[in-house]
């Protein structure tokens, strides 16, 4: 019987490509995401290389839509090998241009989806005495970069709910990985969220990020896909991909510096 994995945001970007990896090693599919036309094609990709796709459409900020999700997904399988939690949204602006709700979008996105999925299966893993539980990061979540705030603060925490996580679980057979991507060449422009003093503003960080994915060295969804596998086919707890190694090692020997450089990059108009 194939191992069954459960893949969140996985319409598009990393998590379609994660899909179809996983997918291509043998594996039976549980794909989530709020679009249903999108989720539906990346699940006949999945069809296509021999192998189950069961999708779901699943707002995961809303607990009850998960619940859902894990009812049909263990109704459907049976059981459940792998969580990889990858739904998440992008904001970049002046921390004082961001609006309340501007805040519950990048929490309850980038972290509550994670805690919603986990607290759902969790039940099912411990019952099993195995399970894999993979939290997509970000460089942010290791490093506090400017202009992010929001961002960096749900990617911050995510860090620590999968170090916690993995400190208190793996005694008890399920293992926890945290895996931290640089900036990548995705599709996050299109729910991104972008903030500045004025419309000018915000249409220049638009603008800067826009430039920044289009570099042709950036990194690739398939990238994350792969350190992806290999921490679940190597039971790592940790993985950084690529560059995120570089911006990870400057900033512990350099914070001064890569502060003044992230400033410089991402502050627009603000003068620092």
């Amino acid at each position: 019987m194939p191992s069954t994995v459960l893949i969140t945001g996985a319409s598009q970007g990393i998590g379609k490509a994660t899909a179809l990896l996983f997918a291509r090693q043998g594996y039976d599919l549980v794909l989530a995401a709020r679009q249903p036309e999108r989720l539906e094609a990346v699940a006949s990709e999945v069809r296509s290389l021999g192998q189950n796709a069961l999708s779901v459409p699943t707002d995961v900020r809303d607990s009850e839509q998960v619940n859902t999700l894990v009812k049909k997904t263990l109704e459907y399988y049976g059981t459940l090998d792998v969580l990889i939690n990858n739904a998440g949204i992008y904001l970049l602006g002046s921390v004082e241009a961001f609006s309340l709700s501007d805040w519950h979008q990048a929490i309850d996105t980038n972290f509550w989806g994670y805690v919603h999925t986990i607290h759902a299966l969790l039940p099912h893993f411990l019952e099993r005495g195995k399970g894999t539980i993979v939290n997509v990061s970000s460089i942010g979540g290791k490093v506090p970069i400017p202009y992010q705030v929001p961002y960096t603060a749900s990617k911050y925490a995510v860090t620590g709910l999968t170090q916690s996580l993995h400190a208190e679980l793996e005694p008890k057979g399920i293992k926890v990985c945290g895996v931290y991507p640089n900036f990548i060449s995705t599709d996050l422009m299109e729910r991104a969220i972008f903030r500045g003093k004025d419309e000018e503003d915000a249409q220049a960080r638009e603008d800067l990020l826009r430039k920044g994915l289009s570099v042709p060295i950036i990194e690739k969804p398939e990238n994350v896909a792969q350190a992806i596998w290999d921490a679940v086919k190597h039971q790592k707890s940790d993985v950084m991909v690529g560059s995120a190694n570089v911006s990870n090692a400057s900033y512990k020997m350099f914070p001064g510096l890569m502060q003044w450089v992230f400033r410089k990059a991402l502050g627009v108009k603000d003068k620092t």
